[in-house]
């Protein structure tokens, strides 16, 4: 096949479903292994092996992979010895296979007992076929569902069986849909013929649609559980790191399903079905908050808070009627100090630490003759007023060497006595991370409050990810940040002066720590190596359901009132 266009780009769909906390990979027809590049920005510890017949660009998936090996996988399906791997990915290759059938069963057996097999192929009961034949304009192409190299068809009913007969339990299937309109008008204009034939309008529509399936499959079927989490409306990046991240993780388990639901009306599941809810920073006050928690026991749920503030310092919460800790089985949080303040009222608390989702591309540390000093902050108008004139007086000296790029806090903006500096007002997650990964230094003050001490490192975490230098404070931020090797800390006014002076004058010191630091998140914070003990944190307390019970109704009697019939 040297002759197949291998555009540089992953399959979004694939990339999303392959499962997080593996530890090896093979990519079957690995192409220029851009799937194995993005998939190590979210798992850099995995290892993944590539089998590539055009030599061109196997060489390119070389720089990106462990290990590639150059050669035609029918001749040689098992180039690597007797490694094992925890997922094998078939992503549109099969289909240019002269004996796909005979591949499958040999690399399978190298699957690891509790691996995923990932397959994308073309839907040969795809509408176009149809409407082609009939029109008697069936053609190859150079690419695409009619590409002149595809030896081999599959529908869904033929991938399901070559899958059953490889030795792996077909778990589940999307089919990637992209003219659903053109599907559905052909749908219509057939559909007296469909009829006549005794075939279902809507039955073929749901078959035709699909241009491609992506399959999972695994050894063996696992009891599906369900995880479903509200979310409260994205300010800063609370949600999208304590709840969309972690859930996106999930669901790249095949035995997890995973949903964001804001409301608390959740599907009907059998009653010995494994499943957690989880409130994201609830408000379980009065009546009317013990009220969802007991729908939820009557489905018999397992119920969770998450929530990764101190308590005693956000108001709404010391109202006598809030049971935001005590009316759950458990709750999850982001450190061990936030953990024992929660403890007071609850001792199922486990802590999951912040962690990033995918390492970005590194855009920074581009132009000797500038630094740009970040700062984003919620909730922090009484953390960085002690050291104002510090940076006004570091801006004073450096001129257009230092820049700012402030985001959400006004006062702060106004209160730079400098022009080269910029605003953005409160923003979505992915334009605040866009804007951080211009920067060269992120500030991070904290003063040392109850309330501080408490708080996670998130911000050292997403600065390092994208490879920029942390000067911080030391409190939060001195249990993880190594000074002077990974960031620096400063504890008071002089010292943060000097140590960005020494940046600005030295650009490759914090370049150099900037590095160290985004080496530390590759190897420690990535939120791929939670993923198991995630997973295996929500089925233990589903497994001691009963007793969890007991414990809660001890704790809030009330919730034992009988649910009203609906």
């Amino acid at each position: 096949m040297s002759d197949h266009s291998y555009p540089d780009q992953s399959n979004p769909d694939l990339l999303d479903r392959l499962p997080l906390e593996a530890r090896t990979l093979l990519d079957v027809g690995c192409g220029s292994g851009a799937l194995s590049r993005d998939y190590k920005r979210r798992n850099p510890a995995a290892k993944v092996f590539g089998i590539e017949i055009d030599a061109t660009v196997a060489r390119l998936a070389a720089q990106r992979m462990d290990e590639v090996a150059v050669g035609d996988v029918e001749a040689n399906p098992l180039p690597f010895g007797e490694t094992r791997f925890d997922c094998i990915i078939y992503g549109d290759i099969l289909e240019h296979l002269r004996d796909p059938w005979a591949v499958l069963n040999a690399q399978l057996p190298y699957l690891t007992e509790n691996g995923t097999v990932l397959v994308c192929v073309p839907n040969a009961d795809h509408w176009s076929f149809a409407a082609r034949l009939l029109k008697g304009t069936f053609a190859y192409e150079d690419q695409g569902l009619f590409d002149r190299t595809h030896l081999r068809w599959f529908s869904f009913a033929t991938m399901r069986e070559a899958l059953s007969r490889a030795g792996v339990h077909p778990h589940d299937v999307m089919g990637r849909v992209f003219d659903a309109p053109d599907s559905a008008r052909f749908t219509q204009m057939i559909e007296p013929g469909l009829r006549a034939m005794g075939i279902d309008p809507a039955e073929y529509l749901a078959r035709a649609r699909p241009l491609q399936h992506v399959w999972r499959a695994r050894r063996r079927a696992v009891p599906q559980l369900r995880v479903i989490s509200t979310m409260l409306a994205p300010v800063g990046g609370v949600s999208e790191v304590r709840v969309v991240a972690p859930m996106r993780a999930l669901a790249t388990d095949p035995t997890i399903t995973s949903v964001i639901n804001n409301g608390y009306d959740v599907a009907e599941m059998a009653l010995d079905a494994p499943k957690v809810f989880i409130f994201h920073r609830p408000l379980l006050a009065g009546e009317a908050g013990l009220e969802p928690v007991r729908q939820l026991l009557a489905r018999n749920y397992v119920v969770v808070c998450e929530f990764d503030d101190h308590p005693d310092y956000i108001p709404v919460l010391q109202r006598p009627d809030v049971q935001n800790f005590r009316a759950v089985h458990a709750i999850q949080t982001s450190t061990e100090a936030l953990a024992e303040v929660l403890r007071r009222d609850n001792p199922e608390v486990v802590v999951f630490p912040n962690a990033v989702a995918s390492l970005p591309d590194i855009r920074n540390y581009a132009n000797p003759e500038r630094i740009t000093l970040f700062f984003g902050g919620l909730n922090r108008e009484q953390d960085w007023p002690p050291y104002i004139e510090a940076l006004n007086a570091v801006a004073a000296f450096a001129g257009p060497r230092l820049h700012f790029e402030i985001v959400n806090d006004r006062g702060m903006f106004d209160a730079l006595d400098t022009p080269h500096k910029n605003f953005t007002p409160m923003c979505d997650y992915d334009t605040y991370t866009a804007i951080l990964s211009r920067c060269e230094v992120s500030f991070m003050p904290l003063l040392d409050t109850p309330f501080n001490r408490c708080k996670s490192d998130l911000k050292f975490l997403e600065a390092s990810a994208a490879r920029v230098t942390s000067l911080a404070s030391p409190i939060v931020y001195g249990d993880t940040i190594a000074d002077g090797r990974t960031g620096m800390l400063f504890h008071d006014v002089s010292e943060l002066q000097q140590r960005l002076a020494r940046i600005i004058a030295t650009p490759e010191i914090g370049r150099v720590m900037a590095d160290a630091a985004r080496g530390y998140v590759e190897r420690h914070r990535m939120m791929a190596y939670q993923v198991a003990r995630r997973a295996a944190w929500y089925r233990s307390l589903w497994a001691r359901r009963e007793e969890l019970n007991q414990a809660l109704l001890d704790r809030v009697p009330e919730l034992a009132a009988p649910v009203p019939a609906a």
